[in-house]
């Protein structure tokens, strides 16, 4: 019997702008989350005094995220598309790795919102035949999202099966 393959990280780190990125989008949604503790605790009347802690823990919490995870996002966050699969490992605390085979894929698209226009920066979502759902991979260079797209397009339209 033979060794068993050890699967190696997927090869390619998504766009360095993905740090400010995630950066900023958390801190928006973090404000807007504080802000709302923080108007229902001096707004409510009659709020017992620990629930001022509980928004200060928040603040912090809200602090650490803004702070740490966009950093750990990157170092995690990686990709690779090549002519047998599409791999992907993500996660900030936990990590999640999804391998499809080519001849799974059914559809490949892009997808770029305003936040990460301004970044320069486009995500692909690959639609496979699984229960697991789609896999996607945020935070690429905009040109290099459109070049993995073609990659792909490119890959499946020449691979057999009907991926199902």
């Amino acid at each position: 019997m033979g060794a068993t393959p050890v699967l190696r990280a997927p090869a390619h780190q998504v766009s360095p702008r993905a740090v400010a990125y995630w950066r900023v989008s958390a801190l928006l949604g973090d404000v807007v989350l504080v802000a709302a503790a923080t108007a229902a605790w001096l707004l409510v009347p009659r709020v017992p005094g620990w629930v001022g802690l509980l928004v200060a823990l928040l603040a912090v919490g809200s602090v650490v995220h803004v702070v740490a995870m966009p950093r750990i996002r990157f170092r995690v966050h990686r990709w690779e598309v090549n002519d047998l699969a599409v791999h992907t490992r993500e996660g900030w605390v936990g990590r999640t790795s999804r391998i499809a085979p080519i001849s799974r894929v059914q559809t490949v698209d892009s997808r770029q919102g305003a936040l990460m226009r301004l970044f320069g920066l486009a995500s692909i979502t690959v639609t496979t035949a699984s229960a697991s759902g789609p896999i996607t991979v945020d935070c690429l260079d905009a040109e290099v999202a459109r070049d993995v797209v073609g990659r792909l397009t490119a890959i499946t339209a020449t691979t057999e099966g009907d991926a199902t």
